[in-house]
């Protein structure tokens, strides 16, 4: 097969998800990509599809291999990595380097990789590519449409990045700092300020991304303390949650994660329509690791980062679902509205609550943003803390 004539902007190597939703959001920006899978079956039908169904899919090439991919994009290239955080991402490297890739090149994992093996890699590879890590928020939509990006890496590197990131990424109204989302397939959003920065050398982007997950750990935890506290000492009803999830994202709460908790409350059952689908949850919680990365960097740094470490074992305890079921036969919880046999007034209770959200939350990022300055010490960065 005839190697393609170098034309694409980037290459993406890794179309799960993430990796397909990327893509796109590129494409939508006016570049090209090469994209490369090692399941070359998959790589093939994805291709076809979005040539067919979307409106920038003619920006979209399709590589059968590692040395297609790098003879497919202009110099100096830039390739994205997409793959599980660990060996496979050196695998990949590795596989860029065998089939020509050059020192000047660009390599991004934008994986959830620990910070400190961004910074092993950079080293490694010095001589081979400039490796560069990114951290990348936001989830399928925000692949898709605008995620939040925390570059870190070589200088040099970044000013070739630097357009493609800012055009990438999820825009905010530069008066009241709220997204722009009036976006679509093939109608990206291009005003507003792009939530991407410069974060600093080596590992620098996805330490901050690890510092980021870890305060969302936190903001999660406490949504669903505030959420226990009203549904079970003063028995409100889903809808009525949702409701006041709703007010207080009108006001300092307003967040995504607060405007979310609102719409999935009101959310009925499918299959029993007549109750409410958050009732009929496993009340489990899965990890990915970034929440533990980040209390063990606390402990290691001594950052009493303790809200992060709680929000962990949270998540640790919410598995035990069997150990739980047993002990709620012999510690059961209370029976009576514990609000209104205090005397309390319901309205003024839930204003506490909130209160206590918003005050929290304040901790977090204390914490956060102490980790982050103990961080930039250790390892010699000069982290923009008003940027981030």
């Amino acid at each position: 097969m005839m190697q393609p004539q170098a034309q694409a902007d980037i290459g993406l190597v890794g179309l799960a998800v993430m990796g397909q939703n990327l893509a796109l959001n590129i494409a939508d920006h006016g570049f090209t990509v090469a994209v490369y899978n090692r399941t070359t079956s998959t790589m093939e039908q994805w291709v076809a599809k979005v040539k067919k169904e979307e409106p920038s899919g003619n920006r979209i090439i399709g590589c059968r291999s590692m040395q297609e991919l790098v003879a497919a994009i202009n110099k100096p290239r830039k390739f994205i990595i997409l793959v599980k955080a660990g060996a496979a991402v050196d695998a990949v490297v590795q596989e860029l380097i065998a089939a020509g890739v050059e020192p000047n090149d660009i390599v991004v994992d934008c994986g959830n990789s620990l910070w400190t093996d961004t910074i092993r890699r950079e080293r490694e590879y010095a001589d081979k590519c400039k490796f560069f890590g990114s951290g990348v928020s936001g989830g399928e939509v925000g692949a898709r449409f605008g995620p939040s990006l925390m570059p870190g890496g070589d200088p040099d590197a970044w000013k070739h990045l630097e357009p493609i990131w800012k055009a990438i990424a999820a825009k905010v109204d530069e008066k009241t700092g709220k997204p722009i989302e009036d976006y679509a397939p093939g109608k990206p959003v291009t005003r507003g300020v792009p939530c991407t920065a410069y974060i600093g050398p080596n590992g620098a982007g996805h330490y901050v991304k690890m510092v980021h997950n870890g305060i969302e750990y936190i903001d999660m935890q406490l949504i669903c303390e505030a959420y226990t506290l009203m549904q079970h000492l003063l028995r409100l009803r889903p809808d009525e949650l949702s409701r006041v999830f709703a007010q207080w994202n009108q006001g300092d709460l307003d967040s995504y994660l607060i405007q979310i908790t609102a719409d999935i409350l009101q959310q009925r059952d499918p299959i029993h329509p007549e109750g409410f689908l958050v009732d009929y949850v496993l009340d489990t919680a899965g990890q990915k690791g970034t929440g533990k990365w980040t209390s063990v960097n606390a402990l290691d740094m001594g950052v009493p980062a303790n809200s992060i470490a709680e929000a962990v074992f949270a998540r640790c305890l919410s598995a035990l679902k069997e150990e739980r079921v047993q002990a709620s036969k012999t510690l059961a919880g209370p029976e009576a509205d514990v609000g209104q046999l205090a005397g309390g007034d319901r309205q003024e209770l839930i204003a506490a609550i909130r209160d206590a959200l918003y005050c929290s939350k304040i901790c977090a990022y204390a914490q956060g943003f102490q980790l982050m300055r103990e961080a930039q010490n250790e390892y010699h960065w000069q982290l923009n803390f008003a940027q981030i």
